[in-house]
């Protein structure tokens, strides 16, 4: 299952993001795609197609708030309370694409990721903001988040995406948290 972020501050890797669903989607029957900026929308049909360009102009067309702003938590409280239930059986794992900075109410944003952390086996938030050395989770949305990913891991290019299938492939065991200052890099198994 996939959340992922084409907000404004997304805009630079969205299209990118989409190919590597519509390939994703392609491969497994089971896969659901959501796409929220200020509100969630389900592209898991329009995504479905063997055109790459036909299903990403299908997606662009169906999502009325591409590049605009940014509502983390209110998106993941609509999927929570409205999807998870349907998509999110048999010990799914979800990839949350987002680099972290909401607009919204942060007391909300850590409630509904820890409400998203218990309904699913394995919670990857790739985060294309680790591309540099030095980032530092400052942004109170990027700190409210952490604690309730699994993995924490970069999604800026085509490496990094073949570095998180890689990744997505090795078995999970046990459930943690991820605390400041603590990541783990792509070809580490996820704990």
């Amino acid at each position: 299952m996939v959340l992922c972020d084409v907000s404004g501050s997304m805009s630079r890797y969205s299209r990118m993001f989409l190919h590597f669903l519509h390939a994703l989607a392609g491969e497994r029957e089971r896969v659901s795609v959501f796409l929220f900026g200020t509100r969630l929308t389900n592209v898991t049909r329009p995504l479905r197609g063997r055109d790459v360009d036909q299903a990403v102009k299908r997606v662009c067309d169906a999502v009325p708030d591409w590049a605009g702003g940014t509502r983390i938590g209110a998106c993941l409280r609509e999927f929570n309370w409205r999807w998870s239930r349907r998509v999110l059986g048999q010990n799914a794992c979800v990839l949350l694409m987002t680099d972290g900075l909401d607009r919204g109410d942060e007391t909300g944003l850590d409630q509904e990721m820890a409400r998203l952390a218990r309904s699913c086996r394995r919670l990857v938030w790739l985060n294309p903001l680790l591309r540099y050395d030095g980032f530092e989770p400052v942004a109170s949305g990027i700190r409210s988040m952490m604690p309730h990913a699994d993995a924490f891991l970069p999604a800026h290019n085509i490496d990094s995406l073949h570095d998180l299938a890689r990744t997505l492939a090795q078995a999970p065991s046990r459930r943690h948290g991820l605390r400041y200052g603590q990541s783990l890099q792509p070809r580490d198994p996820i704990p």
